[in-house]
């Protein structure tokens, strides 16, 4: 069983909520005019971040490989009557896209779940429209946290770097936020980047 199915119902926690509260608010920030665009908002989990920046967006796409969290996506939607959201169960990769296309991605604590980061950002560029924007919020590198399952968070100018390989451009980021025990009870520090295709 995936640990995301394991662990989805009781993910939206206050630690969690109040998370996904401080992510949203700078990802808000970066949006500018969405009313005609598509929104994917990939590894959503539960769908905290993307359900609250949804009503701007034309439409909007959740994706999660873990059917639980899906779930839980849909009871939302359902339960919140948002017409203009639909979900998938499945991963990114560099030999799957799914064949969709979107105006925006927002990609929010995954990297650090991914081994091939490369081939991640890879697919992801492939499924970004023409002009499109991806912001992806991860955690600053801590060498105190060691796990064999999660990359240790991540050097901003490596990561730019990955970015520019893939073909990104108007590659940008910047730490916006600091806090204690926010990352496998340690303190650290979240950046935001932001890239167009």
């Amino acid at each position: 069983m995936n640990i995301f199915d394991k662990i989805a119902h009781h993910y939206d926690s206050p630690k969690q909520l109040a998370l996904a509260n401080i992510i949203t608010t700078e990802i808000q920030k970066k949006l500018g005019n969405v009313t005609e665009a598509t929104l994917l908002d990939y590894g959503c989990g539960t769908g905290l971040i993307g359900l609250e920046i949804a009503a701007g967006f034309k439409e909007i796409l959740f994706v999660d490989p873990s059917e639980e969290m899906i779930r839980i996506v849909d009871q939302k939607i359902e339960q919140t009557k948002r017409t203009n959201a639909t979900t998938l169960v499945g991963s990114f990769s560099k030999e799957n896209t799914f064949e969709l296309t979107a105006d925006m991605i927002v990609v929010s604590l995954v990297l650090l779940h991914v081994p091939d980061t490369i081939g991640l950002l890879t697919s992801l560029y492939q499924t970004l429209n023409h002009g499109g924007r991806i912001l992806v919020v991860d955690f600053d590198k801590n060498e105190k946290i060691s796990h064999d399952k999660v990359h240790n968070g991540f050097v901003q100018v490596e990561l730019r770097k990955q970015f520019e390989e893939v073909g990104f451009r108007s590659v940008t980021s910047e730490t916006f936020y600091q806090g204690a025990n926010l990352f496998m009870n340690q303190d650290a520090s979240m950046f935001i980047v932001s890239a167009e295709k």
